[in-house]
This record gives C-alpha cells, structure tokens and sequence, in this order.
C-alpha cells in the first residue's frame, strides 16, 4: 500500500515551542512502553523480527523505547511503536473491525481517542501491534516499511488469508 498523504508540518509558532520546551530534554530519552509476555514460541518469532527491522520507518530514525527488548521497537521517540507479541486485541471479535491489507502483511485497525490510530497484525502466529502517534490519525504508511519484516518473520497462522 502506498500513500500519498503526508502528515501536516507544524505551523511557526507551533514548531517553536516545540524547540524551546524540547531543548532542555535529552533526544535519547526513550518513551516507556509496557513489554508483552508471549510464548517462548512466539518469543522467537519476535526475535526474528527485531533481527529485520529497519532503521528508519517512514523518515523517522530508530529510537527503541524502554524498557530495551526485542519485543519492543519504536522510531522518532515515539512516533511510531512495535510491539510483538502481544495478547490478542479484543476488538478481533467485533465482526465491524476495520481492517487494511498492506504488502501482503493484514492488519486491523483501532482508532483511539486523542491519539493515532493502532494496527494489530492479523492471521500471524503472534500478533504484532503498531500504533502511530496523531500525525498518522489518517495515514497507514509507515506499515509499507513494516510488512516485509513480519511477513518474512512471523508465519501465517490460517492459510490461505496470507495471501
């Protein structure tokens, strides 16, 4: 899937509270995120993933958040945040979800309040979520630089809706 839309810049003085209120933190501290307990089984797949992930996804440079595990990944402090292995979402049950199919790799779609939207991947052997901060509320791209390493590393669960 490819998109053309791109996320708005900050208006001027927007951009520069920004800067001011960003200056006196440091660009390494890393966003805490809750770390998933999958299955050793899944585990590994999870481990295989965090192997073939990028370095940088939609523009954004890496920036793992913390606690570090190869469970968790994130790019532009925070912009964007993997998990694998995460429990199945609840909302999988509700026969409305929405869904997109992205490179192969399908996912479903939240929309959370206040925030961007979240993806959990669908028919994989561990469910890897991926939620994107509110300039991505209507923009799935950054799961175009994703696909590939899930689809290579986390099996299809339920032949044939891989493909």
């Amino acid at each position: 899937m490819k998109s053309s839309h791109r996320p708005f810049g900050l208006p001027t003085a927007a951009a520069a509270l920004l800067l001011l209120t960003a200056a006196g933190c440091s660009s390494t501290d890393a966003k805490a995120v809750p770390l998933p307990s999958p299955p050793a089984e899944e585990a590994a797949l999870c481990q295989a993933l965090a192997k073939e992930l990028p370095d940088t996804v939609a523009g954004l440079g890496r920036t793992d958040p913390k606690p570090e595990s190869e469970l968790t990944a994130g790019w532009g402090d925070a912009a964007i945040v993997l998990r694998c292995g995460v429990p199945r979402p609840e909302k999988m049950t509700d026969p409305q979800s929405q869904g997109v199919s992205v490179d192969g790799v399908r996912w479903m779609l939240e929309q959370r309040e206040g925030s961007g939207p979240r993806f959990t991947s669908v028919y994989r052997k561990t469910y890897v979520e991926v939620t994107l901060d509110e300039r991505y509320a209507h923009d799935a791209a950054p799961l175009v630089d994703l696909a590939a390493p899930v689809e290579r590393t986390v099996p299809c669960a339920l032949e044939p809706e891989c493909e």
